[in-house]
């Protein structure tokens, strides 16, 4: 079966001001084409897709990377998401290898310019109050071509960017070819591959392949959850999305406000611009549900800091010799785009709607610099600089809209609320997958789009990444790869943040990488134990961590041989905790689970009384070959 689309959008393109239509491009599909196959063909060149084109790249595959920006990086680069949304423990655990490489690639950067080594820890340099990493866009765009450029040198990873798909061809449940248009030059290619990834950020793959797949909020009848729509479900509850931007704090007594957007006022009352806003007890911003005033430069009480601080990209004291004056990110409740969702709209009504989008953030850029509350002056700040060179772009914001939400696969494991929520999950964890292929944690963070949404933000335990979530429960060759696998409206607004999409992105690459050598199937993986468990030996080779384990990082030596006797196995007498203490003796409670059922050469000696530490112990199940 043949699907291709008249016309697709170039976001790019679309103006804050003048023709939004400007922004879409007619498809000639009577044009020319040049052909190009591959292994493995991963669409969308996000934090999920460039994870999934490295790793699979690493493996020795032939990977192309589509993306339709100029920028690879998706979140932290072309939407201007420079300030990394994780959690407590990321400095130790809950990211992969390769994460930890690029977070590591943008702090050298920044270590170099501060011209000493590093006295913090961890080393911030915007030193701001939400994250423990904040930097320049266009830094994590070069981070992320010197990790590729080994894969790029040997042609085992070729990028094509400013690409978008127009037509996919498949035949029964495998998509068998895909043709793209480059947006600058309207060149043809057509491509074929044995598995193709869908990491687009709105999972554009999906309708042109005929995958199913879910939009917007499910009802309680659909999902069993708590929080679900009781009634109906509301395809049109989608998380919203938002134009970032970044400004310079100059000199007071400078003038740089810039002219006031089209329906500034309409916006100003409607979002309404402004400090105060409402949060869930167990988020980022404080322990207790209710409403919170910020200042612009000023902590107030309740708060952790003043919204400048909030997502600071640059502190300039810690790089006197390199900057003059501190860079922030803006990414708040009063430049989130509400109006209408981004997802299985016309590409003309898309265009639209990001014009919008676009007035909505210049809109409260300008409130910023002319109507901001000022404790000791007039209101607003003129002296903010609006800065297009941090963004990449021509009117100052972000390339690319921050997505929240995507279209999500039908998938074979869809995740739900009670499976990760605090409410539901009385340990340390959340619910355990054995069919595991990482970890991820962050409270279920849901930006309200209208009066119709019922969804909450709530805390969550940390969690695991179901390879089961990333399977199409039909197409067989298509793997999600990005906020696209099978969670649920409120789920999603967990599994959406940095780190996870990354693991996502990397499990999908390297499930991809498994069985084009294995010569199978994601779905016969999934429902064989030995292949699924020689898979996620694969995975912990590569540095991804499957269950939580904070006390054990990826770097530990032990890391790998710790995590399959969990996952084998169980957590032993330390279930009750997200330490593992490797240090510790192995007691009767762990001989008991994790040597239940397993006998055999050298089991004997591990039933004994002899003394093991726990990592002792995992190691010699490793070496007898019991895990």
């Amino acid at each position: 079966m043949n699907r291709k689309l008249q016309t697709v959008i170039d976001i790019m393109r679309v103006p804050a001001e003048g023709d939004p239509l400007r922004g879409v491009v007619a498809v000639d599909h009577g044009a020319p084409s040049c052909d190009e196959s591959c292994d493995i063909l991963v669409v969308g060149g996000g934090m999920g897709g460039v994870a999934a084109a490295w790793a699979a790249a690493r493996r020795g595959h032939h990977v192309c990377l589509l993306e339709e920006t100029d920028w690879l990086g998706g979140q932290v680069t072309s939407q201007g998401i420079a300030a990394l949304d994780e959690h407590e423990h990321i400095e130790a655990f809950g990211g992969t290898q390769s994460y930890y490489k690029l977070c590591e690639a943008i702090r050298a950067h920044y270590r170099e310019l501060a011209g000493k080594s590093q006295d913090k820890d961890p080393f911030n340099p915007g030193r701001c109050w939400v994250s423990r990493l904040a930097f320049e866009p266009l830094v994590a765009v070069n981070a992320i071509g010197k990790l590729l450029s080994p894969q790029l040198q040997t042609g085992r990873l070729r990028v094509f960017l400013r690409t978008k798909a127009t037509e996919a061809w498949t035949d029964g449940d495998r998509v068998a070819s895909l043709k793209t248009i480059n947006l600058d030059d309207g060149s043809a290619v057509r491509f074929a591959f044995q598995y193709i990834l869908d990491a687009t950020e709105l999972g554009d793959l999906l309708p042109l392949t005929g995958t199913e797949y879910v939009v917007g909020a499910e009802s309680v009848s659909q999902s069993s959850e708590p929080h679900a729509q009781p009634d109906e479900a509301k395809p049109h509850c989608v998380q919203s999305c938002t134009y970032t931007f970044a400004l310079e704090r100059r000199p007071e007594g400078e003038n740089h406000r810039i002219s006031k957007p089209r329906q500034y006022e309409h916006y100003r009352y409607r979002q309404p611009y402004g400090l105060r806003i409402h949060v869930h007890g167990g988020e980022i911003y404080g322990e207790t549900t209710g409403w919170l005033e910020y200042q612009v430069f000023e902590a107030m009480p309740g708060t952790k800091g003043s919204l400048w601080e909030y997502r600071r990209l640059v502190e300039a004291a810690q790089f006197p010799n390199h900057y003059a004056h501190d860079l922030t990110l803006f990414n708040w409740p009063g430049n989130d785009y509400r109006e209408m969702p981004l997802v299985d709209q016309p590409p003309e009504t898309l265009a639209s709607a990001l014009q919008e989008a676009k007035r909505v953030s210049l809109g409260f850029v300008y409130w910023l610099q002319a109507n901001a509350p000022n404790p000791h002056d007039a209101p607003g700040f003129a002296n903010l600089l609006l800065r297009p060179d941090i963004m990449g772009s021509n009117d100052g914001l972000s390339k690319y809209p921050y997505i929240r939400e995507s279209r999500r696969i039908r998938a074979l494991k869809t995740i739900i609320e009670q499976e990760v929520a605090v409410a539901h999950q009385p340990g340390p964890r959340a619910a355990h997958f054995n069919d595991s292929v990482g970890v991820g944690w962050y409270p279920i963070d849901i930006h309200q789009v209208s009066e119709d949404e019922v969804g909450t933000s709530t805390r969550t335990k940390p969690f695991q990444i179901p390879l089961g979530a990333l399977i199409p429960v039909r197409v067989e060759n298509l793997i999600a790869a990005n906020k696209n696998i099978g969670t649920t409206h409120i789920t999603n607004g967990c599994y959406r943040l940095h780190p996870v999409e990354w693991n996502i992105g990397e499990a999908a690459g390297l499930v991809a990488a498994f069985a084009v050598e294995q010569g199978k199937t994601p779905q016969a993986i999934h429902e064989d134990k030995t292949l699924l468990r020689a898979l996620q030996k694969e995975m912990l080779a590569e540095g991804v961590p499957l269950c939580w384990l904070i006390d054990v990082p990826v770097w530990s030596t032990d890391f790998a041989a710790i995590q399959q006797l969990v996952i084998a196995g169980n957590y032993g007498s330390k279930g009750n905790s997200l330490e593992f203490d490797p240090d510790k003796p192995v007691t009767a409670e762990d001989r008991a689970v994790w040597l239940a059922g397993r006998e055999g050469r050298g089991i004997t000696a591990l039933c004994g009384d002899r003394t093991f530490s726990r990592a002792a112990f995992a190691r010699a199940m490793l070496e007898i070959g019991k895990l």
